[in-house]
């Protein structure tokens, strides 16, 4: 494990992170050339998958999303092997649509496919849902051990944060990150942003100063981290400091994630800008709107916090984390809908 005083040490060197950016989006231009040639030739489907993903993880493209579930339909029907369902499987993961990538896992299994690679999604899918952590915890570990690449040890970090073991969580992120051998920026960036979320959001007593580290690490890895960019934001206008949190956000602007919009609203408000806030704030509502109509799982915890907040729409919020927890009623799921129940109870409102 790495030591906790290591954190101030510059850690690994990557790729240029805005040549990255350029060549991620070469790189699923070019994978949807290779399928529409020859959607069943091997790892041609799958390496459409990976590029959309990143590209909705990292730089905010949430049209990825509507892409993937096309690639998803179109090699079912070109293809009935395992390898499809695999694909129909992680695809309906990435949209929280966790009871049907259980049952194309499942098709998969029959059809033949590994055991390793069944379990890495239904590891996936049972820590998204909060479901015998321990187990997952013990797969993690074991699997973390066996590789120690970053590429096993985040997702063994994200679980110990679940469980609530933070010190551990740290040592194990920050061995992911200092302990990286490559020079792609995104893993890099990956377990940076993942840190922060750490010390920003999870620990029971957050610490904004090393939450922002780890965010501008991130940032600086990946200019283009949408989501680093927001998560940073938040914490600036939090202290006041609403100009560092609006030259965060500008180069974002043109993303489609709604976020973007919602925290450069509340810089606006900060700052006395009334009209501006609200015009941010319709441009975000518009956007939350069209996510929770076409992809409703995948963004219902995201949407419930806006509505909650400035979305200033308590029965929306409610509603929809009620969906939230349904479909995957981990500890901060629950914690969620509780407060904003009791926020709106509180002011009188019937949540019935």
């Amino acid at each position: 494990m790495i030591a906790v005083g290591e954190r101030d040490r510059a850690g690994p060197s990557a790729t240029d992170g805005e040549i990255a950016a350029i060549n991620l989006e070469s790189m699923r231009h070019r994978a949807w050339a290779r399928f529409e040639q020859g959607a069943r030739l091997p790892g041609v489907a799958e390496a459409v998958v990976d590029s959309e993903r990143l590209a909705a993880q990292f730089v905010g493209d949430l049209d990825a999303l509507d892409r993937l579930e096309i690639l998803a339909s179109r090699f079912a029907e070109a293809d009935d092997s395992h390898r499809a369902a695999l694909v129909q499987a992680e695809v309906a993961s990435s949209m929280h649509r966790f009871d049907d990538a259980r049952e194309h896992l499942a098709r998969a299994t029959l059809l033949g496919a590994s055991r390793e690679t069944v379990e890495r999604q239904s590891l996936a899918i049972d820590q998204a849902c909060g479901v015998d952590l321990d187990a997952v915890l013990a797969a993690r570990r074991r699997i973390a051990t066996a590789s120690g690449r970053l590429e096993d040890l985040v997702p063994l970090g994200a679980v110990l944060a679940d469980v609530e073991c933070f010190a551990e969580a740290d040592a194990v992120y920050s061995q992911a990150f200092y302990s990286y051998g490559g020079t792609s920026a995104f893993p890099l960036a990956w377990a940076c942003f993942q840190l922060g979320v750490l010390w920003g959001e999870l620990v029971p007593v957050p610490d904004p100063g090393l939450a922002t580290l780890w965010y501008r690490r991130a940032i600086a890895f990946l200019p283009a981290y949408v989501k680093a960019r927001v998560h940073l934001a938040e914490i600036c206008t939090s202290e006041g400091r609403t100009d560092d949190a609006e030259a965060l956000l500008a180069p974002v602007l043109s993303s489609p994630d709604p976020e973007v919009r919602w925290r450069l609203a509340d810089v606006c408000l900060a700052q006395g800008r009334s009209e501006q806030a609200e015009l941010q704030l319709d441009i975000a509502r518009l956007g939350f709107d069209a996510l929770v109509r076409k992809h409703l799982l995948a963004f219902a915890d995201h949407a419930a916090e806006f509505y909650a907040g400035s979305g200033n729409d308590p029965q929306r919020a409610v509603q929809l984390a009620r969906v939230n927890v349904a479909n995957r009623p981990t500890r901060r799921a629950v914690q969620q809908a509780q407060a904003i129940m009791r926020m709106f109870q509180e002011r009188g409102h019937d949540q019935s």
